[in-house]
């Protein structure tokens, strides 16, 4: 006889549980950053049974979450605290970002192996043991994934340092959710892009790197000739070609010299600023360094947009990247 099924509600079934039955060994741990500056605070969710262990670890994170300002549906942080069965509840953590708009969900379990497959409806792991607590028809990831896309968010689901798998939800886009759960591939992690890779990246002019004077391209072979503190007599000039021989020119009495370095002229490159490239220099010109989480404090907007920012005045040698902060290079404060 056909019946519903409605997880976390219905009660466990009356017959003894089977040799491959599922127990709750390990605490799931939900770090609540507050201040992303700050270390997060950690609530502790103790093992017990499976139906009111998968109930209270769904409960609190979505109380946490709007607690920070996040929009994200009870029933989509369910789905994605439903899987924690497939990993066997082994150290489940979940991690609040973004003020509450960007979660991730990980753990230690043996991974997912076809991620491809996993966000397709109708693809299971599920097991009997499993499907005593969960529906297991393969609509769990591909419902969220849906879901959030709608929304203009995104999931993204990878592999865990050292085995297991981690699934991160957002209401931001996927670059978006990468840079502000420090995922940005200009802060040096692994699978991000190059700046060059982001959308609406523009290839910026060539300008003067303070250590250049002009394009390699431009470069031109120049005739021999003496080094400045050598000079060389009069009578021991070499001849000078008749079509090259200036008007009224005449050689000092003391030879050839060059004018010393202080007389050389100076190249002060010309550089249109937009307005966010603006705002990075007057902060530059403020402070010793500077990276996207310090831009986004101070004007607002994504760290993935100040990443970019960055990435394209250092590819004009405004700025240089020294570990993870960005600083002015010498034609940069030529331009505060």
């Amino acid at each position: 006889m056909a019946r519903d099924f409605y997880p976390f509600v219905e009660q466990q079934d009356q017959e003894k549980p089977s040799p491959e039955s599922i127990e709750v060994n390990h605490p799931a741990r939900i770090a609540v950053y507050d201040d992303a500056a700050a270390a997060p605070r950690v609530v502790v969710i103790e093992p017990g049974e499976v139906r009111s262990y998968l109930e209270e670890i769904t409960s609190t994170v979505s109380r946490l979450s709007k607690e920070q300002g996040g929009t994200i549906p009870f029933m989509v942080i369910r789905e994605i605290v439903e899987n924690f069965i497939h990993a066997y509840f082994q150290a489940p953590t979940i991690t609040i970002l973004d003020g509450g708009n960007t979660i991730r969900f990980s753990d230690q379990g043996p991974g997912i192996k076809e991620k491809r497959l996993a966000l397709e409806f109708g693809t299971s792991s599920a097991t009997e043991e499993m499907k005593r607590y969960i529906r297991g028809v393969g609509s769990g990831l591909p419902y969220v994934q849906q879901y959030m896309t709608d929304k203009g968010g995104s999931l993204e689901v990878e592999d865990n340092i050292s085995g297991g798998t981690v699934v991160t939800i957002s209401t931001r886009p996927k670059e978006d959710a990468r840079a502000v759960s420090g995922a940005s591939a200009d802060e040096g992690t692994e699978g991000g892009l190059h700046a060059s890779q982001h959308e609406g990246y523009v290839q910026q002019p060539w300008v003067p790197h303070p250590y250049q004077a002009f394009p390699p391209q431009a470069y031109q072979p120049q005739p021999y000739q003496q080094a400045p503190y050598q000079q060389v007599p009069q009578n021991q000039w070499p001849p000078f070609p008749a079509q090259q021989q200036p008007t009224g020119w005449h050689a000092p009495a003391g030879g050839y010299s060059m004018p010393p370095a202080s007389q050389a002229p100076q190249v002060t490159p010309q550089v249109d600023l937009d307005e966010r490239s603006a705002q990075v220099m007057s902060y530059l010109s403020e402070h010793e360094a500077a990276g996207p989480t310090d831009l986004v404090r101070a004007y607002g907007s994504s760290g993935a947009t100040w990443s970019r920012t960055l990435s394209a005045l250092a590819a004009q040698g405004i700025v240089t990247k020294v570990g993870q902060k960005y600083h002015l290079t010498g034609i940069g404060r030529t331009l505060v």
